[in-house]
C-alpha cells in the first residue's frame, strides 16, 4: 500500500509566501504517488490535474491519499500538458497561492529540488524560474540521445522566439512562477500541447518578465515519452518562427523603435538584395558563359556584407536587453 502523504506543519505565524504545485497528469498512476510523497511541508497546496487519464490517476490520488494539501481537479476532455498546467495555475491562485510551482507526474523530477526553485522569486530575484539539465555533465551524458538532439534544437529555437538568451534548457518542464505574472499572461491564448513551455517563455518575454534557472539532474527510467521529435520537429519550428515574428515586430517597431531596430530593418534588406542579386548574376553568367564583372560582384557582396554585420549588431543588443527587474516587485 502506498504510504499516506506527510501532513504539513501549521506555518501561520510565518510570513513565507503561500506555495503550491500543479501536477498534471496523464497515465501516470503507476508513479504519481511517488511524486506525491517526496513534496516537502513548504508547499501549502498541491493541485493534482487529471487530464481525461484513462487510468483514471485522480480518482487513484482520492483513493490513496490523506494528505489535506492534495486537490484533485479531473477534466472531462483531454486538453493537453499545457491545458492541465493552465487548469492547476488558475486553482492555485484562486485558492490564494503567491508562488506555483510545475511538476510533472512522471517521475523525472525531484521534488527534493522545490525550495531551490521557489527561492529565487520568493527573494524577488525572478518572476519565473526553470530547471536546466544540462547544466552538470554527468546528467546530460544519461539523457537518451535522441531526446538530447531534440532538445538542444529546440532549446534554440525558443532562445530566439523568446528573447531568453541565457535560458539554456527553455524546453524544461520543472518551473516555478508568482501569481503576479501569471496574471500579465493571455493563458487562453497560450498553446495547451507540447508547445506549452515554448510558448510561456515567448509569453513572458513580452511582459518582461524575469527568468531564471537552477541546475537539476533529469531522472530516465523506462517511462515512455509522449512526444516524439519527428513529429513535434516541423509544428515546433514553424510556432517558433511565428514567434520570433510576432516578437520582433511587437518588440522593435510597436512598443519600442530604436537602433536596434534600423539595424534589423536595414540589414535584413541589404541581406536580402544581396543574396537576390548575386544569385541572379550567378545564374545569368552560368547560362550566357560570361564572367560576371567585379562592379557585379562588389554590387553582391557588399550589401550581403553589410547586411550580415547589422544584423550581428542588432543580436548583440538583443541579447542584452533581457529583462533584469521583476515584474511582481512593481
Amino acid at each position: 500500500m502506498t504510504p499516506a502523504l506527510p501532513k504539513k506543519e501549521d506555518d501561520s505565524a510565518t510570513n513565507s509566501p503561500i506555495c503550491a504545485v500543479v501536477v498534471p497528469c496523464f497515465r501516470e498512476k503507476q508513479r504519481i504517488m511517488d511524486v506525491l510523497v517526496g513534496i516537502g511541508p513548504e508547499i501549502s497546496m498541491i493541485v493534482v490535474v487529471d487530464d481525461a487519464c484513462p487510468e483514471q490517476t485522480g480518482a487513484h490520488v482520492r483513493d490513496t491519499t490523506a494528505d489535506p494539501r492534495v486537490h484533485v481537479l479531473i477534466h472531462d476532455a483531454n486538453k493537453g500538458v499545457g491545458g492541465a498546467t493552465i487548469t492547476g495555475y488558475r486553482h492555485a491562485i484562486k485558492n490564494g497561492a503567491s508562488i506555483v510551482v510545475k511538476v510533472d507526474g512522471d517521475g523525472q523530477m525531484d521534488p527534493n529540488l522545490i525550495p531551490a526553485l521557489i527561492a529565487p522569486i520568493a527573494d524577488g530575484q525572478a518572476d519565473y524560474v526553470k530547471g536546466n539539465r544540462f547544466h552538470d555533465l554527468s546528467g546530460v551524458t544519461e539523457m537518451p540521445t535522441t531526446r538530447l538532439i531534440g532538445n538542444l534544437a529546440l532549446s534554440f529555437l525558443t532562445k530566439a522566439s523568446s528573447g531568453y538568451w541565457s535560458v539554456f534548457d527553455p524546453t524544461n518542464g520543472l518551473t516555478a512562477i508568482h501569481a503576479k505574472a501569471i496574471e500579465t499572461l493571455p493563458l487562453d491564448r497560450i498553446d495547451n500541447r507540447f508547445f506549452f513551455e515554448s510558448d510561456m517563455l515567448f509569453r513572458l518575454g513580452l511582459a518582461r518578465a524575469v527568468v531564471r534557472e537552477i541546475p537539476m539532474k533529469a531522472r530516465y527510467g523506462d517511462e515512455q515519452s509522449s512526444l516524439s521529435v519527428v513529429r513535434a520537429g516541423p509544428e515546433f519550428l514553424f510556432k517558433n518562427l511565428r514567434n520570433l515574428a510576432r516578437r520582433l515586430g511587437y518588440s522593435y517597431f510597436l512598443r519600442d523603435f530604436n537602433i536596434a531596430s534600423i539595424e534589423l530593418l536595414v540589414g535584413t534588406l541589404l541581406l536580402g538584395f544581396g543574396c537576390l542579386f548575386g544569385i541572379s548574376a550567378w545564374a545569368e553568367s552560368l547560362s550566357t558563359g560570361v564572367p560576371a564583372t567585379a562592379g557585379t560582384v562588389i554590387l553582391a557582396a557588399l550589401p550581403v556584407m553589410v547586411g550580415v554585420q547589422m544584423i550581428l549588431a542588432f543580436l548583440n543588443h538583443d541579447t542584452q536587453s533581457m529583462p533584469k527587474d521583476p515584474i511582481h516587485r512593481d
